[in-house]
């Protein structure tokens, strides 16, 4: 928490930013912001969510929503991923996910995202934020917990896809389901691996 500190002492209310579903074939991407309160004691074991298993991300979510001043998430959807492109989309998600909030940040942890075009705030983008700030590691646990709870829920037609198994990542199942089924309409046709199942 060593960024979050010098902040604190400085006056600043600080907002850590992490995204899940980037690289996912299908469904949205999600980004999470958050808001630790001034003096916070770090919670060990808190680190980039794609380290922890699905049991530690549920038990830390429940740590981080409850102790934090705010936070708020932003979906966007496959649509419009196809649309703008997976990185404008990450950075619509982090301007949504700021506008949630009741609370005003005024500096910005984001991991490696420049968000100066989508927020009006100072900031600062650091590459493997995610295990290098507390803030952001908080952030990337609510986005990753919250997109894979949307993908787990999606049942009916879906569930011929197994997206509650592998959450639209690219996995070997997901390529077998794509070549029996071909695309569903959470799909997204501009990534390259699933072109070729349209």
């Amino acid at each position: 928490m060593k960024r979050e500190k010098e902040l604190w002492k400085q006056g600043r209310v600080v907002v850590g930013i992490d995204e899940a579903g980037r690289g996912a074939w299908a469904g949205p991407v999600v980004v999470a912001a958050v808001i630790l309160p001034k003096g916070h004691k770090q919670v060990d074991g808190i680190t980039d969510s794609k380290l922890m298993t699905p049991a530690k991300r549920a038990e830390y979510y429940e740590l981080i929503t409850d102790f934090a001043v705010d936070f708020g998430v932003g979906i966007v959807s496959h649509d419009v991923i196809d649309k703008v492109g997976i990185l404008e989309a990450t950075k619509l998600g982090a301007r949504e996910a700021v506008s949630m909030m009741t609370v005003g940040g005024d500096y910005i942890l984001a991991d490696a995202l420049d968000l100066t075009k989508h927020i009006e705030c100072e900031q600062e983008a650091i590459i493997k934020g995610d295990q290098k700030v507390y803030s952001i590691s908080c952030a990337s646990v609510i986005a990753k917990v919250t997109r894979d709870n949307l993908m787990s829920a999606l049942g009916g037609e879906y569930n011929k896809y197994y997206f509650f198994k592998h959450k639209g990542y690219g996995t070997k199942l997901h390529q077998e389901m794509l070549a029996k089924h071909g695309v569903s309409n959470i799909h997204r046709l501009s990534y390259k691996p699933v072109k070729a199942y349209k």
